[in-house]
């Protein structure tokens, strides 16, 4: 069992729009509600890929009973902690002309101190049946900074594997655990570490001397059209996927993550791990709801995942 935590969770109601165009009366023909939040998504993505997953996060409201109700359609096993308050409403804008979203997002729900404890005392009982752990997203109003940080050491005490999304301040306090996996896109991974942008030779460049500062396991980047990176202390891969034209992109990290922890408690080394994953990110692009992801569509794609191998030493 893959068990995920969410603790800044959203509603994902997803607009479909011919084209944004501002001072205008736009008509959306149709939306979709679906599951927000990265560790909510990871789990959406896992079912697809046909991995069983306990999901854990804070709900509230009428939002937190529909994103409750979408995650069991989706036959994902959901812890929730409910709250006082309402679950944010995250509107994403599909605009199908242009094959590209926007996020709305709307309201914040605070965690109190009783809620935290009570997801750390659900974390600790759903350990024990775990594979790996996924935390994934920001961090809500009333969260620690130091919440990732908790949330490895726990994962190491009861001996399982965590991989962490996470960017800025919450990121940097739980790098001292030292994640298995950790993980960010190409943007948030500059800003983060206060770097400039550059070609994906520089990224990697700044990735090995991060990956080296923290002594992590494993890094892995993000990098849109360029796919995925990861740094370890051994080697240095690079997989891309054909591009596809995306119906809605959100969650395509989310899937991501989801392949990588996959295909590590299968055994795979990082270059098979990657190749994975840029796969399952890539169909996930193609389906209508938030990190949804279709075996048969990563399967088709499998074989044309290339990989670049580069100098783990430059």
């Amino acid at each position: 069992m893959f068990l995920t935590l969410t603790a800044n969770a959203a509603l994902d109601r997803v607009i479909f729009i011919e084209e944004f165009v501002p001072g205008t009366t736009m008509r959306a023909p149709r939306f979709i509600e679906c599951a927000g939040g990265k560790g909510f998504d990871v789990s959406v993505a896992l079912r697809g890929l046909g991995q069983p997953t306990t999901a854990i996060g804070f709900v509230a409201g009428y939002y937190g009973q529909l994103l409750v109700e979408v995650l069991h359609r989706y036959g994902i096993d959901c812890d929730p902690i409910w709250l006082p308050g309402e679950t944010r409403l995250a509107n994403v804008i599909v605009e199908t002309a242009r094959a590209r979203h926007s996020h709305v997002m709307i309201g914040a729900l605070p965690v109190s101190a009783a809620g935290l404890e009570t997801l750390l005392t659900r974390f600790q009982a759903h350990l024990p049946a775990a594979t790996w752990v996924v935390a994934a997203g920001s961090l809500p109003p009333g969260m620690p900074v130091t919440f990732y940080h908790t949330a490895v050491t726990l994962a190491h005490a009861a001996g399982k594997p965590v991989l962490i999304d996470a960017t800025g301040a919450p990121l940097l306090a739980a790098l001292g655990a030292r994640p298995d996996v950790v993980k960010l896109n190409q943007d948030e991974f500059v800003d983060t570490f206060g770097l400039s942008s550059g070609d994906l030779a520089a990224l990697a460049v700044a990735a090995r001397q991060v990956r080296q500062e923290y002594a992590l396991p494993a890094l892995v980047l993000t990098c849109g059209r360029d796919g995925i990176l990861v740094v370890t202390p051994k080697e240095v891969v690079q997989a891309q996927a054909p591009v596809q034209r995306a119906v809605n992109a959100a969650g395509a990290g989310d899937a991501a993550s989801a392949a990588l922890v996959w295909r590590r408690a299968q055994g795979n080394n990082w270059s098979e791990t990657l190749r994975w994953a840029a796969a399952v990110s890539a169909a996930s692009v193609g389906t209508e709801a938030t990190a949804e992801v279709r075996l048969a569509d990563v399967e088709l794609l499998l074989s044309d995942v290339r990989l670049i191998v580069h100098d783990a030493t430059a």
